[in-house]
C-alpha cells in the first residue's frame, strides 16, 4: 500500500510574487504601442496590427489561412477556447494581409512556407522592440487583446458586449482586460513608490 503524500500548501516568496507579476503582460498607451509597430519587421507589425484590430489571440492571428481572406468575413476556431468567431477586416489592412500571405497561411514560416509563422517569432521581435523604447510597462503580444478590451468597452460602454467580442466565458476575467489600463498604472505607480 502506497503511503499517502500529502501536498504541503506553502505561500509565496517576494521575490516568487515579483516574478508572477512581471510575467503578467500589461496594457500600454496606444501610442506607446504605435512606437513597438513602427520599429517591428513588416510581417510581424502586421501580425500585431491584427492583433489590435480584432482583440485575437497571437496564435490565432498566426494561424490564418490565405483562403479566409478571399471572403468579407470569415470564422475562426480559437486555439485556446475551440470557441468560433466571425472576424471582419478593415479593408486596408486586408489588401495589405493579401499582399503579404503565403500560399497556404497568411504569415508564413521563414523556413518552411508549409507552416505558420511561430508565436516566439514575434514575441521576440516585440520585446525587442518595446526595449528599444524603454517602455517600463512588461509589453508583449498579448497586451495587444488588453489595448482591444480596453478601447471596446470605451467605445461600447458596455461590459457584456465586450465579452461577446472577447468570447470570455467568465464576465471577471473580461473586466480584468476592461480595466487593465487603470491596474497597470496602479502597479507603476506602485512600483515607483507612489510618485508620479
Amino acid at each position: 500500500m502506497c503511503p499517502k503524500v500529502f501536498a504541503k500548501k506553502t505561500e509565496l516568496t517576494k521575490a516568487e510574487k515579483e516574478t508572477r507579476e512581471n510575467m503578467r503582460t500589461q496594457w500600454v498607451l496606444k501610442q506607446k504601442f504605435e512606437h513597438v509597430l513602427a520599429a517591428l519587421t513588416y510581417e510581424n507589425q502586421l501580425v500585431m496590427r491584427v492583433c489590435l484590430a480584432t482583440g485575437l489571440r497571437l496564435g490565432d492571428v498566426l494561424n490564418m489561412r490565405t483562403k479566409q481572406l478571399e471572403a468579407t468575413s470569415f470564422t475562426i476556431k480559437e486555439q485556446k477556447t475551440g470557441k468560433r468567431r466571425t472576424i471582419r477586416l478593415a479593408e486596408l489592412l486586408k489588401d495589405e494581409l493579401v499582399g503579404n500571405a503565403g500560399k497556404l497561411y497568411v504569415f508564413e514560416h521563414r523556413l518552411n512556407n508549409r507552416r505558420a509563422r511561430t508565436r516566439q517569432a514575434v514575441w521576440k521581435d516585440v520585446k525587442r522592440a518595446a526595449k528599444l523604447f524603454r517602455i517600463s510597462e512588461n509589453l508583449a503580444p498579448h497586451s495587444a487583446r488588453k489595448v482591444y478590451a480596453v478601447d471596446a468597452l470605451r467605445k461600447y460602454g458596455d461590459l457584456r458586449k465586450v465579452r461577446q467580442i472577447m468570447n470570455h466565458r467568465d464576465e471577471a476575467v473580461t473586466q480584468l482586460y476592461c480595466l487593465a489600463d487603470i491596474l497597470t498604472e496602479r502597479e507603476l505607480k506602485r512600483k515607483r513608490g507612489g510618485k508620479k
